[in-house]
């Protein structure tokens, strides 16, 4: 995974990447004055609707048109106290592909 930094029109720092799904994300630092904060996400939704669900009719997802006066949140605002309690999940994820501690006798033995 590529991760490009750059900077905003504004001079916030910002990181972008793409997902698995090859959608681009990104984290960006904050323009909140008072308090240290990231925005970490999608940067654009991609909403979608079942293709029997439309005029058309059909099988499968197909893109589902937003009107121009309505407004989808794709990140997160994390604080750094948010983000302090999410990265014992992270880490642990990256450790042993679990969210929630187990006892897995492979858990020791995994390899990324």
């Amino acid at each position: 995974m590529d991760l490009i930094t750059e900077r905003t029109e504004r001079g916030f720092d910002v990181i972008t990447f793409k997902d698995r799904y090859n959608t681009e994300c990104n984290i960006q630092k904050s323009s909140l004055a008072y308090e240290d904060c990231i925005w970490f996400g999608v940067a654009c939704a991609q909403p979608k609707i079942m293709a029997k669900d439309t005029q058309q009719g059909g099988v499968g997802w197909v893109d589902y048109k937003i009107p121009d006066n309505v407004c989808i949140t794709t990140r997160m605002h994390l604080t750094r106290k948010n983000v302090l309690k999410l990265l014992p999940i992270l880490i642990r994820f990256v450790l042993t592909g679990n969210i929630m501690k187990r006892i897995n006798k492979y858990e020791n033995n995994m390899e990324i």
